[in-house]
């Protein structure tokens, strides 16, 4: 009868030990070993590095040794409560065994999942491997339902971390390298647009001029002139053939491309005007800087359409998309507003920030975007602006942002670092430092803006030293030469 029990039991505690590692590291066998290899020597060649501690079966076994005492102890009670020997009607005499409860088979799963969520996965998970091998040879990711663990349904937050975190696991993506640097402007480059037809891009500075430079080629095309103060923001229309610029001087100007003269002056800033951009669908135009209010402009008309108040400190960016939120403008006084156009008020307040937000830039593939800060670098889900996670490490004053088709996420501190982010899984998979022109201080490393062109695979920085940088992927590197250091956060910061 106990021998019953025990067996039931010691082939639940075994079923569960193998369950745990087909979890983190059984499903990737297949193709993993030499053929007649057992099971046991094709993991210890997985490429999944965590230290699964066994203790998980060893407590499954621990509650199996004590229903086998507390069954032997029923049993002895019943003998001597003065029952019949069983050998003495052995066939007419069935066996009495009491079945394991769902409490006592409850508690020896909990346990198991408990163990593996303090013991074996909270200490140093490191996952690299994955259901299926690709042809690349790319580590791999365990692909299983986080509620279910062991076939026992749980919402346990341990164990569905555990698995998130197992398929977070960043692309591969090279490194980026300087192609070429364009010299021509006499102060600190402070914005930069790129055309919509991917010919041309343009970039505003503190001398007060606007340059446009071809794309392929980096030859200076045009300057325009007209400003009195820097020209801190810079937008060109994908509908019209029209480039919107503001500057310190409380001046937003309409340029007509055509004729290379601004034909449109939009009043009403009360101090310098640090963002602008164009609506993608609507014939609108956002700007926003020192005053603290998001002002929306009628393009053809020049009427101030709203003034989105509600920020108590300096805008420095503004996004514009087709759905609500159609804008997002983040601010110095560390928050970041969500607002509703039709009724020109604010949606949302984000505050997670503890620093003044300097950039703001939406995700072209997934309706999300991002933020950065000194303190760090957030990603959020529209439309309510759910916080997703952070992006850390750019310890510093952050202020460009730019996200391209391919999930790369790149960003410009003032000290001239460079970081490139794997967006989904917030990896920073490449850093790089930009070097100062001859002549200058190294103190003017600062990187003020940056834009990716149409394609993704170009990026422009302007930067301190009066230069404009071009960026390319690098073509030679390989997953060989440059392979992915990547470590999972296993405690994520969650606000």
């Amino acid at each position: 009868m106990v021998s019953n029990d025990s067996d039931k039991l010691r082939s639940l505690a075994l079923e569960n030990k193998k369950r745990t590692v087909a979890l983190f590291g059984g499903h990737a066998l297949d193709g993993q070993g030499d053929e007649g290899e057992d099971e046991g020597a094709r993991m210890v060649k997985l490429k999944v590095k965590y230290n699964l501690n066994f203790h998980t079966s060893n407590v499954a076994m621990a509650a199996m040794r004590e229903h086998d005492r507390k069954s032997s102890s029923r049993k002895q009670d019943r003998d001597s409560s003065g029952q019949q020997d069983d050998q003495q009607h052995p066939s007419a005499k069935k066996l009495k065994t009491e079945e394991p409860t769902d409490e006592e088979q409850s508690s020896i799963d909990d346990k198991t999942i408990k163990q593996m969520e303090t013991a074996s996965v909270a200490k140093d998970l490191s996952i690299g491997g994955s259901a299926k091998s690709s042809a690349r040879g790319d580590a791999l990711i365990v692909r299983t339902n986080p509620k279910n663990f062991g076939g026992v349904k749980t919402n346990n937050p341990g164990v569905a971390n555990a698995l998130a975190i197992a398929q977070d696991r960043p692309d591969w993506h090279p490194p980026w390298k300087l192609y070429r640097v364009l010299m021509g402007h006499l102060g600190w480059v402070r914005s930069v647009a790129v055309d919509p037809a991917n010919e041309w891009f343009c970039t505003g500075a503190a001398d007060r001029t606007i340059k446009i430079w071809d794309l392929a080629s980096g030859k200076l095309k045009l300057t325009l002139t007209g400003h009195i103060g820097a020209v801190r923001g810079l937008a060109i229309s994908d509908r019209h053939p029209y480039m919107f610029s503001a500057g310190d001087d409380k001046q937003v100007k309409c340029w007509d491309l055509e004729y290379n003269k601004v034909i449109r002056n939009y009043h009403g800033h009360l101090s310098g005007v640090y963002a602008a951009e164009v609506h993608p669908s609507l014939d609108l135009l956002v700007t926003g800087g020192r005053d603290a209010t998001a002002r929306v402009w009628d393009m053809r008309t020049k009427a101030q359409v709203f003034a989105l108040g509600g920020h108590r400190d300096t805008i420095n960016s503004i996004q514009t998309q087709k759905v609500d939120p159609q804008i997002i403008s983040g601010s110095a006084d560390s928050t970041i507003r969500l607002w509703d156009l039709a009724a020109g008020k604010s949606m949302s307040t984000l505050t997670n920030h503890k620093k003044g937000v300097r950039a703001v830039a939406c995700n072209p593939r997934e309706f999300s975007f991002a933020s950065a800060s000194a303190d760090n670098i957030k990603t959020w889900r529209l439309p309510e602006g759910v916080f997703m996670r952070n992006l850390s490490g750019h310890n510093v004053i952050v202020n460009s942002l730019s996200v391209n088709d391919d999930g790369v996420m790149v960003s410009g501190g003032d000290d001239g670092t460079l970081a490139f982010w794997d967006y989904k899984s917030a990896h920073e998979f490449y850093r790089t430092q930009t070097q100062v022109q001859p002549g200058s201080l190294d103190c003017e490393a600062g990187i003020f803006g940056s834009a990716f062109d149409m394609t993704g695979t170009r990026l422009i920085t302007v930067e301190t030293d009066k230069t404009v940088k071009m960026w390319k992927e690098d073509n030679e590197a390989t997953p060989e030469t440059h392979p992915l250091n990547w470590k999972p956060n296993i405690l994520p910061q969650r606000y």
